[in-house]
């Protein structure tokens, strides 16, 4: 999809790639107890589908944190702890992995820089994301020029919590706040992410909503603990 004028952005799910049972098929996630050369294959074939070259993809080693960097090119065979990434390279796709935790991806079409945040409970907790809306400004992005995508995660009506973390993350962020279908403690991560964007002036946000324990398309560790992980990415025309 085009989320803004020369900006690709495109949510993966589990489905065309050659990963066997539990992680059918197109598992994305080298850290999970699948065959590595399937991985390997599926991030391939992912990227060709894309219209990416598989050699200019940018891949983070999550780690449910807040620190952000500015890349011009992959890491490598060992990329560095990170849990959001920035570019302004025509061409160099950014990818983020999730199973459960939400996507984000960021644009300013005008200033023409990108990015991708992986903002589960404790990165939304910490503010990964308004980290790396403050980062991509020191590239001349304008929050008020920029569009979000929140891909899927888990929803706050199934991401069920013990009472005091509830509490631990709506200190932080109020609109975490959140109770399942059976009256449980939960955090909305979504909700919480929103309210982030918002307080960084940004307006035009998107969603994909589809809450993942719920899907069967897309993987959960949630509902599955032993699965894959799908992927966002984001790239600039060009390169």
């Amino acid at each position: 999809m085009l989320l803004a004028d020369g900006i690709h952005a495109v949510i993966t799910d589990r489905h065309g790639g050659i990963s066997a049972e539990p992680y059918t098929s197109r598992n994305l996630g080298g850290a999970v107890g699948d065959d590595f050369d399937a991985v390997l294959r599926n991030r391939h074939d992912t990227a060709v589908e894309l219209g990416v070259d598989p050699a200019r993809v940018v891949m983070m080693r999550q780690v449910h944190g807040r620190d952000v960097r500015f890349v011009t090119e992959p890491f490598g065979d060992d990329p560095p702890p990170l849990d959001a990434i920035y570019t302004t390279e025509p061409g160099l796709a950014l990818n983020v992995l999730v199973a459960d935790c939400a996507p984000v991806l960021l644009a300013d079409p005008v200033a023409r820089v990108v990015g991708a945040a992986h903002s589960g409970r404790p990165g939304t907790q910490l503010g990964v994301v308004p980290a790396l809306v403050e980062a991509m400004a020191t590239r001349g992005a304008e929050p008020y020029q920029m569009v979000a995508l929140i891909g899927p995660a888990a929803c706050g009506l199934c991401y069920e919590v013990p009472a005091e973390m509830r509490e631990d993350v709506a200190r932080v962020v109020p609109e975490a706040w959140a109770t399942t279908r059976q009256g449980t403690p939960a955090v909305d991560i979504r909700a919480a992410i929103e309210a982030q964007l918002h307080k960084a002036n940004i307006t035009d946000i998107r969603h994909d909503a589809r809450c993942t324990i719920e899907t069967p398309d897309l993987f959960s560790y949630r509902r599955d603990s032993r699965t894959g992980r799908f992927g966002g990415f984001i790239w600039l025309d060009g390169g």
